[in-house]
């Protein structure tokens, strides 16, 4: 595969070892690619330098191997960079100032990058990963999704889960991390009974669903316009919960779901998605959620392989993709 000619600049922490998928298959087709973790490196020798003028935009990233300059990157690849800190050798208030102007400075240069690719770009990312506004996409775009309420009233939590006759699940807004006793916790999706729902409810929004009487779970990995799916069955009603439980066959993707699918990225101006759906014995595919910067690497090996070879592909032909 041919494509434009610049460096492909891949954002993401020394430890995200799927990016090791991809930049195997880069360097194989010798396209140049530069690696930054920009919350970290700039701290660590690397420095970013940019100018605007009239009619002119310039940037230079200088790490201890090499020297890019930024008008001439094809593509950037958001994957899992650090949150942005303040260097170490600061604390307290100006650890915290120089970590916003961090966020704000580089990743203000590096989202605005002329003529690159991006997959994805980290505004849309952001923008696509609140629940409520992938509900409303996905109805826009004719995915079927479970009855929902998002709420801080215990009165109507209560209400909603007991006019389900299937019975509701409660999923959080958000991954936050979650410490007891000093010790990181996951907080899974579970079943809720109405005499559950306490007046905690009113500390913040709560989001509960119509249980989905589901025949298996599905994972979508959508790269543009190609889209790889696996069936998935687990004896739990998260799936994630005990993924060595778990059992994952590709499946075809219906018609009717990847053009839904593909509306949905369009709204959002994403490149990639993970979709998770539920699906029943009679075929619905009813829409979960949308991670646009989901792990998808621990899916069967010609799974992986497939999706590592379409982002190559995107990355490699740049703005022409």
């Amino acid at each position: 595969m041919t494509g434009p000619s610049g460096s492909v600049l891949v954002l993401t922490n020394p430890q995200d070892v799927t990016t090791d998928l991809v930049l195997r298959i880069l360097a194989g087709r010798r396209v140049p690619v530069a690696r930054l973790d920009p919350g970290t490196d700039l701290h660590r020798g690397a420095a970013l330098t940019a100018t605007y003028r009239t009619g002119d935009q310039r940037g230079t990233l200088r790490t201890p191997s090499r020297e890019l300059d930024l008008t001439e990157v094809r593509s950037v690849w958001t994957r899992r960079p650090s949150p942005f800190d303040g260097p170490p050798e600061l604390d307290g208030e100006e650890s915290r100032f120089a970590a916003s102007q961090s966020l704000w400075g580089v990743g203000g240069i590096l989202a605005s990058l002329p003529g690159a690719h991006y997959v994805n770009h980290p505004w849309n990312n952001r923008a696509a990963e609140h629940k409520p506004a992938q509900l409303a996409a996905a109805q826009r775009g004719g995915l079927p999704v479970p009855s929902t309420l998002i709420t801080n009233d215990p009165e109507e939590a209560r209400e909603f889960a007991s006019g389900q006759a299937g019975g509701v699940v409660y999923k959080p807004l958000w991954n936050t991390p979650y410490k007891v006793d000093g010790r990181a916790r996951q907080v899974w999706v579970r079943e809720v009974l109405p005499h559950e729902i306490t007046a905690a409810v009113a500390v913040c929004p709560h989001l509960f669903q119509a249980k989905v009487e589901k025949a298996y779970d599905v994972r979508l990995t959508a790269v543009g316009n190609r889209m790889f799916a696996v069936r998935i069955d687990s004896p739990d009603l998260d799936w994630r919960r005990r993924q060595s439980m778990m059992e994952c066959t590709p499946i075809a993707v219906p018609d009717r779901v990847g053009r839904s699918v593909s509306a949905y990225l369009a709204a959002f101006r994403l490149v990639f998605g993970a979709f998770d759906f539920a699906v029943t014995a009679a075929g619905d595919w009813y829409f979960l959620e949308c991670n646009p910067n989901g792990q998808w690497a621990w899916q069967p090996d010609s799974v992986t392989d497939s999706i590592a070879r379409a982002v190559a592909d995107r990355l490699q032909q740049g703005p022409e993709a």
